[in-house]
């Protein structure tokens, strides 16, 4: 029988091989590094973390980050697994059971989570047990080797240079949508000596920024001034950005489906969309 309980205690390395174990048919994979920087990214807390153990060995997981979240304190799955021969005994639902009353205790209003459109079975155990869709993300995903970005690059005529967060509320007047947990400033501060910053100046106005994580290849927040788009800025940003990437790929996640602009821009620079992903809430207040 397998026990359930908090991951206070549980070392990066035993997470690893258990996170290794589950996902070992997943299409992607982590070096122990990449998980490692996941895990500081996302805000996960092991306290608040839980998961299921066969005769000490950790069988099943969800590894919750903590933070606010559009105003909220909130619980975010960073991660979700079981290894593959226990699956099928519903230990993520007893998991998730499990872990609400701490995360009540811990004023926790809301928990959030992604799930693939494509994941029918994991949809609907989320949906029966109250989660609502609440956004739809599409995600994109190029290699670097076939990357042929739209020719009509246009930045001299302003400044390109290195900001902060500092900037963040005018970064914010440029959005089209609130970015997704992983993507959002407060992610960003937890590693930021792990980002790129650039911002492109028209004299001292920031008119356009980007983000980049060049470990993972994560572009993780790409915006433009409505006054300034339609002028090739943001494919500057992008190729500025990718100069940084330390992968063999780059990724674009959760892009809102309703945001033509963004969509639009892999598009045109030929970056196939690779699928979609489901936002969903469930309050706990």
């Amino acid at each position: 029988m397998e026990q359930i309980k908090s991951l206070t205690g549980i070392g990066l390395d035993e997470l690893y091989v258990a996170w290794e174990d589950a996902f070992r048919d997943y299409e992607r994979t982590w070096t122990r590094a990449e998980f490692g920087q996941l895990l500081k990214r996302r805000g996960y807390v092991p306290e608040l973390s839980f998961g299921a153990f066969d005769d000490h060995r950790l069988v099943a997981f969800t590894l919750n980050g903590i933070g606010p979240f559009k105003g909220l304190k909130t619980a975010y799955d960073t991660g979700t697994g079981t290894i593959k021969e226990y699956r099928g005994r519903g230990l993520a639902g007893k998991i998730f059971a499990a872990s609400i009353p701490s995360l009540r205790a811990e004023g926790i209003q809301q928990y959030i989570l992604e799930v693939l459109q494509d994941n029918a079975a994991a949809v609907s155990v989320y949906s029966n047990i109250g989660f609502k869709v609440s956004r739809e993300f599409n995600y994109y995903v190029q290699n670097m080797a076939e990357l042929r970005l739209n020719s009509k690059v246009l930045l001299s005529s302003y400044t390109l240079r290195d900001v902060d967060l500092g900037k963040r509320e005018e970064m914010m007047q440029m959005w089209d949508f609130v970015p997704s947990w992983q993507n959002s400033f407060e992610s960003i501060e937890r590693a930021l000596d792990e980002f790129k910053i650039i911002g492109v100046f028209d004299n001292d106005k920031l008119i356009a920024y980007g983000i980049t994580e060049p470990s993972s290849g994560d572009i993780t927040q790409i915006a433009v001034d409505k006054a300034y788009r339609r002028r090739g800025i943001a494919s500057g940003i992008l190729k500025q950005l990718l100069k940084y990437n330390e992968h063999n790929a780059f990724k674009v996640i959760n892009i809102e489906t309703t945001c033509e602009s963004m969509n639009a821009f892999m598009e045109n620079n030929g970056i196939p969309l690779r699928g979609s992903q489901f936002e969903m809430i469930k309050e706990l207040a």
